[in-house]
């Protein structure tokens, strides 16, 4: 049995639990209208990056996007990368299709789908520049943290879908998480913590600042951010 596979009679671990929340007017359209377009349907077969997207660039991943205002953002600065963005809260589907369509964004591409069973599934192996994961449920409940996503298999799953030298940038504001995702990934060997005392980095230029977050800091909330390397694979 393999790192990623789940054992008999266990319960896998999700990437979301699913609350529906009521759809605008406006993110019903772009459902409606943009998702053919820049919708990325499940599929049990690896994508081909390059046909997705028109040509051939550094892929980052994010899993959970939320509203996809921090996403949308680094699509329309970096336009030199490409980005898929997962996310099983239609309202937030909507509301990135909405800003891949307002700022003219075309290095984008939005699932709404269990991003577990994606990377098992869809994700070619050795195949992303990046994969970020910012502020996941926390699972604040000691009897619920095995619920979270941020697990010794999940690590080696991701470590799979990452070519030798690509990013892994987890970011929370919950403490007792961060100090549960910094323990998982310092026992992870597939990967090299960037921050030179191998604790917590500081937050990089390249991740926005949310709103959530910019009110969090107002009332005195930290952010935790966790950058790693992706080492040699094994072979």
């Amino acid at each position: 049995m393999t790192a990623t596979q789940t054992p008999p009679h266990h319960r896998p671990i999700r990437s979301f639990v699913r609350r529906e929340g009521r759809l605008t007017v406006g993110q019903q359209r772009a459902l409606d209208l943009l998702w053919p377009r820049w919708g990325l349907e499940f599929a049990p077969e690896p994508l081909k990056l390059e046909a997705l997207f028109g040509r051939r660039a550094p892929v980052t991943l994010e899993i959970g996007f939320g509203n996809g205002e921090s996403l949308a953002q680094m699509a329309a600065e970096h336009p030199e990368r490409d980005f898929i963005g997962v996310e099983v809260h239609r309202p937030g589907v909507g509301h990135l299709l909405q800003q891949v369509e307002d700022l003219g964004l075309t290095n984008v591409r939005v699932a709404c789908h269990d991003a577990v069973e994606m990377l098992n599934r869809q994700i070619p192996t050795q195949s992303l520049d990046r994969i970020q994961i910012y502020f996941p449920d926390p699972w604040p409940k000691k009897r619920h943290h095995k619920r979270r996503l941020v697990q010794p298999a999940f690590v080696a799953l991701l470590a799979s879908r990452l070519r030798e030298g690509g990013i892994l940038h987890l970011a929370t504001d919950w403490e007792d998480y961060a100090r549960h995702m910094l323990e998982v990934m310092q026992q992870a060997g597939d990967f090299a913590n960037q921050a030179a005392d191998g604790g917590f980095s500081p937050r990089p230029s390249y991740r926005p600042l949310t709103k959530f977050e910019q009110r969090g800091q107002r009332l005195g909330h930290d952010v935790w951010d966790l950058v790693y390397e992706r080492t040699r694979p094994k072979r």
